[in-house]
């Protein structure tokens, strides 16, 4: 279990902190904590008087801790939450943090104070450890892009469903690093399904607007399968379709795709169980890079991913001033298959 999910099981339980402290740049971890606080701490009737919301731009170190030090009106306790806290007015001077130090190692027993850094932290600061001496301290950190895959799966298991190894990562392929709307996709998708129904490929391109055959996972199989045809279709629907197709994923993605490759080429253990965790992937993708691992000796894959170097610097107007995004796509996969 991840520091959030414990965090979020604990306010869940109403095992309530007097002080959280959250920073990092994964903004959805972020958000899910502010929101489960806000479920939690205060009761509905109570909100109008003992929940504040307060957002860095608009405050400063002073005005926080005087919303803290407050007691609540007729009731329990009461909830501070302070969003984007990297823009706190004096949160960087040696003064403001000596404050939020105090504060921290005394809190009023009747405030949960809650701070929310969309920023990392250095966690050797001593304002920094005195949040986790008294209450909670969390980096909420970017998700690692190969990771992306089976936190699909847990989000979906934790929503009481299946997904399919194929719809994972062709949510992955079309969506990428952003959490907060991968985790709302998976919510729209379950909106439209049997309570035991599981997320297909079929119902991914339903539900979610992507082409089961024009993407990014089926772009990588024709390329490994000398398939020139279908490759160049896929490319193809990618040009008239570019809004939804942007290049620079697609090149992330094909980069990704051979440097695994590379990572087959050059591993002892060749066997599907032992290259799903030097790969991070599931282990229903590994043939996927065996086949390709067998198609194209490393020579070939070497040349490929200084290709797919070249054709980003191109995306970005480096060395070409005349290709289209179309154009560059096209001279990169005539250069992988040829």
């Amino acid at each position: 279990m991840s520091a959030v999910d414990s965090v979020l099981k604990d306010i869940r339980n109403k095992r309530i902190a007097p002080v959280y402290l959250i920073h990092g740049d994964e903004p959805y971890y972020l958000d899910r904590i502010a929101d489960e606080l806000e479920k939690v701490v205060v009761p509905v009737a109570e909100r109008g008087f003992n929940q504040f919301v307060l957002f860095g731009k608009d405050a400063d170190v002073g005005a926080v801790l005087n919303y803290a030090r407050r007691y609540p009106f007729m009731a329990e306790r009461q909830l501070v939450l302070v969003k984007e806290a990297q823009q706190i007015g004096g949160i960087k001077d040696k003064s403001g943090q000596q404050l939020l130090e105090g504060y921290a190692m005394e809190p009023l027993g009747s405030t949960v104070l809650a701070i929310f850094h969309n920023e990392p932290l250095d966690e050797r600061k001593a304002w920094v450890k005195a949040f986790s001496s008294k209450g909670v301290l969390v980096n909420a950190k970017k998700m690692y892009d190969s990771k992306l895959v089976d936190w699909v799966g847990d989000y979906c298991r934790g929503r009481g469903t299946k997904i399919s190894p194929k719809a994972c990562q062709m949510l992955v392929d079309a969506i990428g690093n952003d959490l907060k709307r991968m985790a709302g996709e998976v919510d729209k998708i379950l909106l439209n399904l049997r309570v035991d129904e599981e997320i297909s490929a079929t119902t991914v391109e339903r539900f979610v607007g992507i082409s089961k055959e024009y993407n990014v996972f089926e772009l990588q199989k024709a390329i490994t399968q000398r398939d020139v045809l279908k490759a160049n279709r896929i490319v193809d629907y990618f040009g008239q379709n570019a809004k939804d197709n942007p290049l620079v994923v697609i090149l992330a993605q094909l980069f990704q795709y051979f440097s695994k490759v590379l990572l087959v080429q050059a591993s002892k253990d060749q066997s599907e169980r032992g290259l799903a965790p030097v790969l991070g992937v599931n282990p229903f993708f590994v043939k996927d890079y065996l086949s390709a691992a067998r198609t194209f000796p490393l020579v070939k894959v070497a040349d490929i991913i200084h290709a797919i170097r070249r054709a980003d610097a191109q995306a970005k107007g480096i060395d070409t001033a005349t290709l289209s995004e179309d154009d560059i796509l096209k001279e990169l996969v005539f250069a992988i298959l040829h």
